[in-house]
């Protein structure tokens, strides 16, 4: 079983401590995303898990239990998002300095391979144009030249959902670009550009769920759950079966995400998980790191 910590929320930042009690007592509980009388027990004993893969935007928290892990027998690797919003777009994300420096000091500590770099997802809009991205992609990836052998990128997807929040933008003066003004030659231009410089330092670039065609700029589609990853990092042999439970367009395969939705507190406008902002920071503030489930 891989363990996926997790789409859902932002673990190693904010919840460090429950994982490694939990990992300690050998298992949590988890409440199904769409009906939360429904939990569910899933084993965290290293003898049930194959590989765990981290989603975070800052993973110093975790630093100092990655040694018990390693010591335990776990395998893992990190889905690491770095980007440079405006603060109107990612409130509360780390300081892009902080970012690299921690991204760079994780890559040494176990290794580039295992760090993945996640620019995703990218927002097109008034402040965070075409050429913004090109620019801040080019600068990241050569600070992070040597540090990591893959991008993952994907296109902003504007669920109904998000459709109250990032409205507030607009009354802001933001203005996001809808899918249907996603194409035409400053988009070629951009993709083009993300590639060519992935390629300069030394990483593969794919995309992460992404309806747009991204093959003709050499971005071939690409899997966070990577089966294939796993085999060449750690030797083992895991299921490739694409995982039921994600969007149709996701390659990743088969896995248990132990995360809970509306949990995370960066705030980042366009956030898929966070329906409510207001109800995530009361479920940060009841959590327990004690408890057997991340929130009550």
């Amino acid at each position: 079983m891989i363990i996926s910590a997790s789409r859902r929320t932002d673990i190693p930042t904010f919840y460090s401590r429950w994982f490694i009690n939990r990992i300690r007592e050998g298992s949590c509980l988890v409440p199904h995303p769409f009906n939360p009388k429904q939990i569910s027990e899933v084993s965290l004993q290293p003898e049930d898990v194959e590989a765990i893969v981290f989603w975070t935007r800052d993973p110093r928290p975790l630093f100092p239990y990655l040694d018990e892990l390693d010591d335990r027998g776990y395998r893992y690797y990190f889905q690491y998002a770095v980007l440079d919003n405006p603060r109107e777009i990612d409130p509360g994300t780390p300081r892009l300095t902080d970012a690299l420096a921690t991204f760079r000091e994780l890559s040494r500590r176990i290794g580039p391979e295992r760090v993945i770099w996640r620019y995703d997802p990218i927002i097109f809009s008034s402040i965070t144009t075409a050429e913004f991205h090109r620019w801040t992609y080019t600068r990241i990836a050569r600070e992070l030249q040597g540090y990591t052998r893959r991008s993952m990128i994907s296109i902003v997807d504007l669920y109904p959902r998000l459709k109250k929040r990032l409205g507030e933008l607009k009354r802001e003066g933001i203005t996001l670009l809808t899918e249907k003004e996603i194409s035409g030659r400053w988009f070629d231009d951009c993709m083009n550009a993300l590639a060519l410089s992935a390629r300069e330092s030394g990483m593969e670039i794919m995309s992460c769920a992404e309806p747009i065609d991204l093959t003709p700029y050499g971005i071939k589609p690409g899997k966070c759950i990577d089966d294939e990853l796993i085999k060449d990092l750690f030797g083992l042999t895991v299921s490739g079966k694409k995982d039921p439970g994600q969007r149709k367009l996701c390659n990743c395969a088969l896995s248990r995400d132990i995360g809970v939705y509306d949990t995370c507190v960066f705030g980042c406008r366009y956030c898929y998980a966070t329906t409510d902002f207001y109800r995530a920071g009361k479920n940060y503030r009841q959590h327990d790191p004690h408890s057997r489930s991340l929130i009550p």
